[in-house]
Protein backbone atom coordinates (compact mmCIF):
# COMPACT_ATOMS: atom_id res chain seq x y z
CA UNK A 1 0.00 0.00 0.00
CA UNK A 2 1.57 3.69 -0.91
CA UNK A 3 1.17 6.00 1.83
CA UNK A 4 1.37 9.72 0.49
CA UNK A 5 3.96 11.53 2.42
CA UNK A 6 3.28 14.04 5.11
CA UNK A 7 3.55 18.03 4.12
CA UNK A 8 4.99 20.63 6.01
CA UNK A 9 3.14 24.11 6.46
CA UNK A 10 4.55 27.25 7.88
CA UNK A 11 3.06 28.07 11.84
CA UNK A 12 3.41 29.68 14.57
CA UNK A 13 2.18 28.23 18.32
CA UNK A 14 1.31 31.41 20.28
CA UNK A 15 -0.16 31.69 23.65
CA UNK A 16 -2.32 34.96 23.67
CA UNK A 17 -3.90 35.71 27.33
CA UNK A 18 -5.00 32.38 28.82
CA UNK A 19 -5.56 30.65 25.97
CA UNK A 20 -3.00 29.16 22.70
CA UNK A 21 -3.01 28.44 19.29
CA UNK A 22 -1.41 27.72 15.78
CA UNK A 23 -1.07 30.60 13.82
CA UNK A 24 -0.57 31.14 10.20
CA UNK A 25 -0.51 33.38 7.32
CA UNK A 26 -2.87 32.58 4.70
CA UNK A 27 -0.76 32.59 1.90
CA UNK A 28 1.11 29.89 3.40
CA UNK A 29 -1.29 27.76 3.39
CA UNK A 30 -2.33 25.18 0.18
CA UNK A 31 -3.92 26.69 -2.16
CA UNK A 32 -7.09 24.30 -1.37
CA UNK A 33 -7.01 25.85 2.28
CA UNK A 34 -6.87 29.23 1.50
CA UNK A 35 -10.68 29.31 0.86
CA UNK A 36 -13.45 28.88 3.13
CA UNK A 37 -14.48 25.35 2.91
CA UNK A 38 -14.13 21.95 3.90
CA UNK A 39 -10.65 21.41 2.36
CA UNK A 40 -9.42 24.45 5.11
CA UNK A 41 -11.80 22.71 8.11
CA UNK A 42 -10.00 19.35 7.25
CA UNK A 43 -6.42 20.62 7.58
CA UNK A 44 -6.97 22.54 10.84
CA UNK A 45 -8.81 19.31 12.08
CA UNK A 46 -5.51 17.34 11.27
CA UNK A 47 -3.51 19.95 12.59
CA UNK A 48 -4.87 20.36 16.00
CA UNK A 49 -5.50 16.23 15.78
CA UNK A 50 -9.37 16.57 15.68
CA UNK A 51 -11.36 14.35 16.26
CA UNK A 52 -10.04 12.80 19.19
CA UNK A 53 -12.26 10.24 20.40
CA UNK A 54 -9.92 9.62 23.45
CA UNK A 55 -10.02 13.22 24.22
CA UNK A 56 -5.98 13.60 24.57
CA UNK A 57 -5.24 15.22 20.94
CA UNK A 58 -1.91 13.12 21.14
CA UNK A 59 -1.58 13.20 17.24
CA UNK A 60 -2.29 17.09 16.98
CA UNK A 61 -1.17 20.15 17.97
CA UNK A 62 -4.31 20.82 20.24
CA UNK A 63 -4.24 20.47 24.22
CA UNK A 64 -7.84 18.82 24.51
CA UNK A 65 -9.27 21.84 26.25
CA UNK A 66 -11.19 24.61 24.61
CA UNK A 67 -8.89 27.13 25.66
CA UNK A 68 -5.88 24.94 23.70
CA UNK A 69 -7.76 24.00 20.24
CA UNK A 70 -7.85 26.85 18.46
CA UNK A 71 -6.48 28.18 15.50
CA UNK A 72 -5.83 31.56 13.48
CA UNK A 73 -5.41 32.71 9.96
CA UNK A 74 -4.46 36.21 9.23
CA UNK A 75 -3.73 38.09 6.04
CA UNK A 76 -3.09 41.64 5.38
CA UNK A 77 -6.27 43.59 5.65
CA UNK A 78 -7.60 45.32 2.07
CA UNK A 79 -9.61 47.32 4.36
CA UNK A 80 -9.13 51.45 4.91
CA UNK A 81 -7.59 51.94 8.32
CA UNK A 82 -6.82 48.33 9.34
CA UNK A 83 -3.24 46.57 9.43
CA UNK A 84 -4.63 42.83 9.27
CA UNK A 85 -7.41 40.67 8.55
CA UNK A 86 -8.08 37.92 11.62
CA UNK A 87 -10.33 34.82 11.42
CA UNK A 88 -10.19 32.23 14.29
CA UNK A 89 -11.14 28.57 14.29
CA UNK A 90 -12.40 26.69 17.21
CA UNK A 91 -11.57 23.04 16.95
CA UNK A 92 -13.90 20.49 18.30
CA UNK A 93 -11.93 18.00 20.24
CA UNK A 94 -14.26 15.18 19.90
CA UNK A 95 -16.18 15.82 16.56
CA UNK A 96 -15.40 16.52 12.78
CA UNK A 97 -16.00 20.09 13.33
CA UNK A 98 -14.36 23.92 13.30
CA UNK A 99 -16.62 27.02 14.56
CA UNK A 100 -16.42 29.81 13.11
CA UNK A 101 -19.21 31.62 14.73
CA UNK A 102 -17.12 33.88 16.57
CA UNK A 103 -13.88 35.69 18.16
CA UNK A 104 -11.47 34.56 20.98
CA UNK A 105 -10.78 37.07 22.79
CA UNK A 106 -7.24 35.68 24.48
CA UNK A 107 -5.60 35.10 20.94
CA UNK A 108 -6.50 38.51 19.66
CA UNK A 109 -4.09 39.92 22.23
CA UNK A 110 -1.66 37.47 19.92
CA UNK A 111 -2.37 38.55 16.77
CA UNK A 112 -0.47 41.49 16.33
CA UNK A 113 2.30 40.67 17.57
CA UNK A 114 2.23 37.70 14.95
CA UNK A 115 0.92 40.40 12.46
CA UNK A 116 4.49 42.58 13.25
CA UNK A 117 6.51 39.68 13.12
CA UNK A 118 5.39 38.41 9.68
CA UNK A 119 5.17 41.51 8.01
CA UNK A 120 1.75 42.01 7.65
CA UNK A 121 2.32 45.82 9.42
CA UNK A 122 3.74 48.39 7.53
CA UNK A 123 6.97 49.32 8.65
CA UNK A 124 6.87 52.29 9.13
CA UNK A 125 3.61 52.10 11.97
CA UNK A 126 6.04 49.78 13.70
CA UNK A 127 8.62 52.20 15.91
CA UNK A 128 12.03 51.55 16.82
CA UNK A 129 10.93 51.77 20.44
CA UNK A 130 7.44 52.17 22.23
CA UNK A 131 3.83 50.85 21.03
CA UNK A 132 2.89 50.02 17.90
CA UNK A 133 -0.98 50.66 17.62
CA UNK A 134 -1.78 47.20 15.27
CA UNK A 135 -5.54 48.15 13.26
CA UNK A 136 -7.40 44.61 12.92
CA UNK A 137 -10.06 43.63 11.43
CA UNK A 138 -11.48 40.72 13.23
CA UNK A 139 -13.24 38.72 10.04
CA UNK A 140 -15.67 36.22 11.93
CA UNK A 141 -17.59 38.91 13.79
CA UNK A 142 -16.34 41.71 11.50
CA UNK A 143 -15.39 44.68 14.07
CA UNK A 144 -12.39 46.18 14.84
CA UNK A 145 -9.93 45.68 17.32
CA UNK A 146 -6.83 47.95 18.31
CA UNK A 147 -3.98 45.93 19.90
CA UNK A 148 -0.82 47.94 20.91
CA UNK A 149 2.41 46.07 21.37
CA UNK A 150 5.29 47.26 22.82
CA UNK A 151 8.06 47.31 20.73
CA UNK A 152 12.15 47.01 21.85
CA UNK A 153 14.66 47.87 19.30
CA UNK A 154 12.63 47.83 16.32
CA UNK A 155 10.88 44.28 17.64
CA UNK A 156 8.12 42.92 19.36
CA UNK A 157 8.56 43.08 22.77
CA UNK A 158 7.58 39.78 24.71
CA UNK A 159 8.99 39.80 28.14
CA UNK A 160 8.08 42.14 31.17
CA UNK A 161 6.35 42.20 34.35
CA UNK A 162 2.87 42.21 33.78
CA UNK A 163 1.22 39.23 35.54
CA UNK A 164 -2.35 37.29 34.30
CA UNK A 165 -4.05 35.02 36.30
CA UNK A 166 -4.18 32.02 34.71
CA UNK A 167 -0.83 32.49 33.03
CA UNK A 168 2.24 31.16 34.86
CA UNK A 169 4.72 33.37 34.27
CA UNK A 170 4.62 37.13 34.02
CA UNK A 171 4.94 39.00 29.93
CA UNK A 172 4.84 42.26 28.46
CA UNK A 173 1.44 43.98 28.71
CA UNK A 174 -0.78 44.24 25.74
CA UNK A 175 -3.61 46.67 25.72
CA UNK A 176 -6.33 45.21 23.82
CA UNK A 177 -9.46 47.66 22.59
CA UNK A 178 -12.48 46.29 21.48
CA UNK A 179 -13.83 48.74 19.60
CA UNK A 180 -17.76 49.12 19.28
CA UNK A 181 -18.43 45.22 20.60
CA UNK A 182 -21.91 44.96 20.26
CA UNK A 183 -23.27 42.71 17.34
CA UNK A 184 -23.31 44.94 14.30
CA UNK A 185 -26.39 43.09 12.34
CA UNK A 186 -28.59 43.16 15.70
CA UNK A 187 -29.31 44.41 19.21
CA UNK A 188 -27.47 44.64 21.92
CA UNK A 189 -30.07 42.81 23.65
CA UNK A 190 -31.75 40.44 20.89
CA UNK A 191 -34.74 39.83 23.67
CA UNK A 192 -34.96 43.64 23.80
CA UNK A 193 -34.65 43.21 27.66
CA UNK A 194 -31.99 43.83 30.25
CA UNK A 195 -33.21 40.59 32.36
CA UNK A 196 -35.41 37.69 30.70
CA UNK A 197 -36.97 34.66 32.08
CA UNK A 198 -35.77 31.65 30.02
CA UNK A 199 -37.67 28.91 29.82
CA UNK A 200 -35.66 25.37 29.53
CA UNK A 201 -37.86 22.42 29.51
CA UNK A 202 -36.80 19.54 31.82
CA UNK A 203 -34.80 22.01 33.82
CA UNK A 204 -36.47 25.50 35.31
CA UNK A 205 -37.12 28.65 34.26
CA UNK A 206 -34.16 31.20 34.90
CA UNK A 207 -33.72 35.19 35.12
CA UNK A 208 -31.28 35.64 32.27
CA UNK A 209 -29.03 38.65 30.80
CA UNK A 210 -28.37 37.86 27.14
CA UNK A 211 -26.01 39.91 25.81
CA UNK A 212 -24.49 40.45 22.26
CA UNK A 213 -20.90 42.21 22.76
CA UNK A 214 -17.53 40.60 22.59
CA UNK A 215 -19.48 37.09 21.91
CA UNK A 216 -22.98 36.23 22.44
CA UNK A 217 -23.03 35.61 26.36
CA UNK A 218 -26.50 34.05 28.57
CA UNK A 219 -25.44 35.25 31.90
CA UNK A 220 -27.66 33.81 34.94
CA UNK A 221 -27.32 34.07 38.38
CA UNK A 222 -25.36 31.40 40.26
CA UNK A 223 -27.65 30.79 43.74
CA UNK A 224 -30.85 30.19 41.17
CA UNK A 225 -28.92 27.15 39.25
CA UNK A 226 -27.38 26.17 42.97
CA UNK A 227 -23.85 27.88 42.61
CA UNK A 228 -22.12 30.51 44.89
CA UNK A 229 -20.29 31.28 41.98
CA UNK A 230 -16.72 30.59 43.56
CA UNK A 231 -16.64 27.15 41.90
CA UNK A 232 -13.83 25.66 40.23
CA UNK A 233 -13.27 23.66 37.15
CA UNK A 234 -13.26 20.38 39.25
CA UNK A 235 -16.88 21.22 40.74
CA UNK A 236 -18.72 21.24 37.60
CA UNK A 237 -16.59 19.48 34.92
CA UNK A 238 -16.91 16.02 36.67
CA UNK A 239 -20.57 16.48 37.30
CA UNK A 240 -21.88 15.01 34.45
CA UNK A 241 -25.29 16.10 35.05
CA UNK A 242 -24.26 19.81 35.77
CA UNK A 243 -22.48 20.09 32.27
CA UNK A 244 -26.21 18.93 30.00
CA UNK A 245 -27.99 21.32 32.45
CA UNK A 246 -25.81 24.10 31.67
CA UNK A 247 -25.74 22.67 27.44
CA UNK A 248 -29.57 22.44 27.72
CA UNK A 249 -29.44 26.35 29.03
CA UNK A 250 -27.22 27.33 25.87
CA UNK A 251 -29.57 25.72 23.56
CA UNK A 252 -32.72 27.16 24.57
CA UNK A 253 -30.62 30.20 25.26
CA UNK A 254 -29.24 30.31 21.69
CA UNK A 255 -32.67 29.88 20.07
CA UNK A 256 -34.29 32.60 22.50
CA UNK A 257 -31.82 34.99 21.28
CA UNK A 258 -32.18 34.10 17.79
CA UNK A 259 -28.74 32.43 17.03
CA UNK A 260 -30.63 29.12 15.79
CA UNK A 261 -34.11 28.26 14.67
CA UNK A 262 -34.35 25.18 16.18
CA UNK A 263 -32.56 23.80 19.72
CA UNK A 264 -30.84 21.03 17.60
CA UNK A 265 -28.82 23.16 15.82
CA UNK A 266 -26.96 24.33 18.81
CA UNK A 267 -24.69 21.03 18.91
CA UNK A 268 -23.45 22.42 15.57
CA UNK A 269 -22.51 25.63 17.25
CA UNK A 270 -20.08 24.71 20.22
CA UNK A 271 -18.64 28.24 20.29
CA UNK A 272 -21.48 30.42 20.73
CA UNK A 273 -23.20 31.01 22.83
CA UNK A 274 -21.69 31.05 25.90
CA UNK A 275 -23.43 30.81 29.78
CA UNK A 276 -21.74 32.68 32.33
CA UNK A 277 -23.16 32.87 36.21
CA UNK A 278 -22.93 35.68 38.21
CA UNK A 279 -22.86 36.41 41.80
CA UNK A 280 -21.92 39.29 44.39
CA UNK A 281 -18.28 38.78 45.27
CA UNK A 282 -17.27 36.29 48.40
CA UNK A 283 -13.64 35.08 49.23
CA UNK A 284 -12.44 31.85 47.71
CA UNK A 285 -9.33 30.36 46.93
CA UNK A 286 -7.89 30.11 43.35
CA UNK A 287 -6.72 27.07 41.46
CA UNK A 288 -3.40 28.51 41.53
CA UNK A 289 -3.71 28.91 45.65
CA UNK A 290 -3.93 32.46 45.22
CA UNK A 291 -6.57 33.96 48.15
CA UNK A 292 -9.13 36.60 46.36
CA UNK A 293 -10.19 38.33 48.88
CA UNK A 294 -13.97 39.99 48.38
CA UNK A 295 -12.81 43.34 48.81
CA UNK A 296 -10.60 43.05 45.66
CA UNK A 297 -12.75 42.22 43.23
CA UNK A 298 -16.74 43.60 42.16
CA UNK A 299 -18.60 40.48 41.49
CA UNK A 300 -17.54 36.64 40.79
CA UNK A 301 -18.23 34.94 37.20
CA UNK A 302 -17.45 31.33 36.07
CA UNK A 303 -18.49 30.85 32.50
CA UNK A 304 -18.47 28.04 30.35
CA UNK A 305 -16.45 26.98 26.61
CA UNK A 306 -16.94 24.05 24.60
CA UNK A 307 -18.80 22.55 27.40
CA UNK A 308 -16.35 23.14 30.12
CA UNK A 309 -16.02 25.50 32.78
CA UNK A 310 -13.30 27.65 31.55
CA UNK A 311 -10.23 27.29 33.87
CA UNK A 312 -9.97 31.57 33.66
CA UNK A 313 -12.06 34.09 31.63
CA UNK A 314 -12.29 33.87 27.82
CA UNK A 315 -11.63 36.97 26.71
CA UNK A 316 -14.58 37.73 24.75
CA UNK A 317 -16.62 36.81 27.45
CA UNK A 318 -14.74 39.10 29.55
CA UNK A 319 -15.88 42.08 27.09
CA UNK A 320 -19.63 40.67 27.24
CA UNK A 321 -19.01 40.96 31.32
CA UNK A 322 -17.70 44.47 30.79
CA UNK A 323 -20.54 45.40 28.86
CA UNK A 324 -23.48 44.21 31.00
CA UNK A 325 -21.77 45.66 34.42
CA UNK A 326 -21.84 48.87 32.80
CA UNK A 327 -26.00 48.97 32.02
CA UNK A 328 -27.55 49.11 34.97
CA UNK A 329 -30.47 46.29 35.88
CA UNK A 330 -28.45 43.74 33.66
CA UNK A 331 -27.70 40.60 36.08
CA UNK A 332 -23.89 41.21 35.71
CA UNK A 333 -24.56 44.72 37.06
CA UNK A 334 -26.68 43.92 39.86
CA UNK A 335 -24.20 41.17 41.21
CA UNK A 336 -21.56 44.08 41.28
CA UNK A 337 -23.50 46.33 43.32
CA UNK A 338 -25.84 47.79 40.48
CA UNK A 339 -25.44 51.73 39.24
CA UNK A 340 -23.32 53.26 37.09
CA UNK A 341 -19.59 51.95 36.29
CA UNK A 342 -17.30 52.08 33.51
CA UNK A 343 -14.79 49.40 35.00
CA UNK A 344 -15.73 46.14 36.95
CA UNK A 345 -12.84 43.79 38.58
CA UNK A 346 -14.60 40.10 39.02
CA UNK A 347 -12.97 36.91 40.01
CA UNK A 348 -12.52 33.65 38.23
CA UNK A 349 -11.19 30.31 38.91
CA UNK A 350 -7.70 31.34 38.47
CA UNK A 351 -7.73 35.27 39.76
CA UNK A 352 -8.96 38.01 38.79
CA UNK A 353 -9.42 40.31 35.52
CA UNK A 354 -10.19 44.18 34.93
CA UNK A 355 -12.06 45.17 32.05
CA UNK A 356 -13.08 48.50 30.94
CA UNK A 357 -16.23 49.58 29.76
CA UNK A 358 -18.48 52.97 28.98
CA UNK A 359 -22.06 52.53 28.23
CA UNK A 360 -24.34 54.81 26.78
CA UNK A 361 -28.15 55.14 25.70
CA UNK A 362 -29.06 56.51 22.66
CA UNK A 363 -32.17 56.71 20.51
CA UNK A 364 -33.37 53.85 23.45
CA UNK A 365 -30.54 51.42 22.76
CA UNK A 366 -27.97 50.99 25.00
CA UNK A 367 -24.88 50.79 22.99
CA UNK A 368 -20.71 50.74 24.41
CA UNK A 369 -18.20 52.47 22.20
CA UNK A 370 -15.07 50.55 23.25
CA UNK A 371 -13.97 47.68 26.05
CA UNK A 372 -10.85 47.98 27.24
CA UNK A 373 -8.74 45.06 29.17
CA UNK A 374 -5.01 43.92 29.36
CA UNK A 375 -3.38 40.49 27.79
CA UNK A 376 -0.18 39.55 27.21
CA UNK A 377 0.99 37.11 24.36
CA UNK A 378 4.19 35.12 23.30
CA UNK A 379 5.74 33.04 20.58
CA UNK A 380 5.88 29.81 22.35
CA UNK A 381 7.25 27.54 18.68
CA UNK A 382 7.94 28.60 15.34
CA UNK A 383 8.51 26.23 12.44
CA UNK A 384 6.02 24.05 10.57
CA UNK A 385 3.18 21.57 11.38
CA UNK A 386 3.81 18.60 9.46
CA UNK A 387 0.31 16.78 8.05
CA UNK A 388 -0.12 13.82 5.85
CA UNK A 389 -0.71 15.10 2.15
CA UNK A 390 -3.82 13.88 1.50
CA UNK A 391 -5.38 14.93 5.22
CA UNK A 392 -7.12 17.67 3.41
Amino acid sequence: MTSVPQIRIPATYMRGGTSKGVFFNLGDLPQAAQVPGEARDRLLLRVIGSPDPYGKHTDGMGGATSSTSKTVILAKSGRPDHDVDYLFGQVSIDRPFVDWSGNCGNLTAAVGSFAIASGLVDAQRIPENGIAVVRIWQANIHKTIIAHVPIANGEVQETGDFELDGVTFPAAEVQVEFIDPADAEGAMFPTGNLVDDLDVPGVGTFRATMINAGIPTIFLDAGAIGYSGTELQDAINGDNAALSMFENIRAHGALRMGLIKDVAEAAGRQHTPKVAFVAPPQDYLASSGKQISAADIDLNVRALSMGKLHHAMMGTAAVAIGTAAAIPGTLVNLAAGGGDRNSVTFGHPSGTLKVGAAASRKGGEWTVDKVVMSRSARVLMEGWVRIPGDAF
